[in-house]
């Protein structure tokens, strides 16, 4: 793997605005690093198809799939004042939303910077200092005094908002900070997977998709898993990691600790017999993974694994710390062992074994 094209690539990725419904910056990307390797295709869900040119028709279909989209907000209504209501897109916790920059598109398309406001300390009372306020009680300001010069700025209803935040790179310790790594990392890891196998000759054809809407009800997904009509899939992720307020024997999720897969989520048991295979060659090619059952949360591979008469599925992720906030942290080497296990799991895969599953 070339890191640096790894990183310039993750970096791209996350700096891209594209919330649920809004996805073509991070869509346009990786169009544009894809383009030479594999056909490209899109939906009018915004999902975009990646498949291999050494695809042939005759050969068991794996399907890659990362969502591209990521967790932001909606201008709901633009007040007296120049001030906007907004509502989530994506699940946020109140008291991380409020005090911080945020990129609100304008009717030309163009993005400008706003801030999320509440009341200021001065004028609220003792109860209303100690709790947090509810979304629908905070206002984005881009410093318009007016709705008319609100409405100058290019503001709208519907327009969408992400987390101002520039992608940086430690590379002393190989950690990443930036937003949206849930899951532009695993967008990152489905292209430099494609682009490590590009030339070879497979025993299965692969499609990786970008699918959109995952963070308001895996909806892209759904559309995809019919149209690719899959005999197995993997899915890529950026995973919240537990690693910062877990007890260290109780750490499933940790940063630098290798790719994360999961056996159980809210919306999946993982097939045990795909699990044990997938560990299996990792210990084999010596890639650090760890292990998780997860009592929260869910992936798109919920809806692939009940497309049509059932799919094997496994979900490999890539541990992000402070997921559905505006940073991120994410390690380079979790990344790339992501990369390595999807690339030996694409190289082992023929008929007969995805029969076993």
């Amino acid at each position: 793997m070339n890191r640096k094209r790894s990183l310039e690539l993750i970096s791209k990725l996350s700096d891209a605005n594209g919330p649920s419904g809004f996805e073509d910056e991070a869509i346009a990307v990786a169009r544009e690093e894809m383009q030479e390797l594999a056909a490209c295709q899109e939906d009018s869900l915004r999902n975009l198809y990646l498949s291999r040119q050494e695809n042939n028709g005759q050969r068991p279909v794996v399907m890659l799939d990362a969502h591209s989209d990521e967790v932001g907000f909606m201008i709901r209504s633009i007040l007296a004042d120049g001030t906007m209501r907004f509502l989530p897109l994506g699940g946020w916790v109140n008291y991380t939303v409020p005090a911080s920059r945020v990129r609100v598109r304008t009717v030309q398309g163009s993005w400008i910077t706003g801030v999320v406001a509440t009341r200021p300390v001065h004028f609220q009372s003792a109860a209303e200092r100690g709790k947090t306020p509810e979304i629908s009680e905070m206002v984005i300001d881009v410093g318009a005094t007016s709705y008319d010069e609100a409405v100058s700025f290019g503001m709208e209803t519907g327009a969408p908002v992400v987390p101002d935040v520039d992608f940086e790179y430690n590379e002393k310790n190989g950690v990443m900070l930036g937003k949206a790594f849930d899951c532009r990392v695993g967008c990152g890891v489905l292209c430099d997977t494609l682009r490590e196998l590009d030339g070879e000759e497979l025993a299965v054809d692969v499609t990786g998709v970008l699918s959109s809407q995952e963070e308001v009800g895996d909806r892209g997904v759904q559309v995809a898993a019919r149209t690719v009509h899959p005999d197995l899939a993997i899915v890529f992720e950026g995973a919240p990691a537990d690693d910062t307020f877990t007890p260290p024997g109780e750490i499933q999720t940790g940063l630098g600790r290798g790719v994360m897969l999961r056996h159980y989520d809210l919306g999946m048991i993982t097939n045990p017999r795909l699990m044990r295979y997938t560990l299996d060659l990792a210990k084999e090619y010596g890639i650090p993974t760890q292990q998780a059952v997860r009592t929260g949360g869910r992936t798109n591979g919920a809806q692939i694994n009940l497309t049509g008469q059932g799919v094997p599925t496994i979900v490999l992720s890539v541990p992000v710390r402070y997921a559905h906030t505006h940073h991120g942290f994410a390690s380079i080497h979790d990344y790339e062992s992501a990369v390595k296990l999807a690339v030996q799991l694409l190289r082992s895969l023929d008929e007969e074994v995805i029969s076993t599953f």
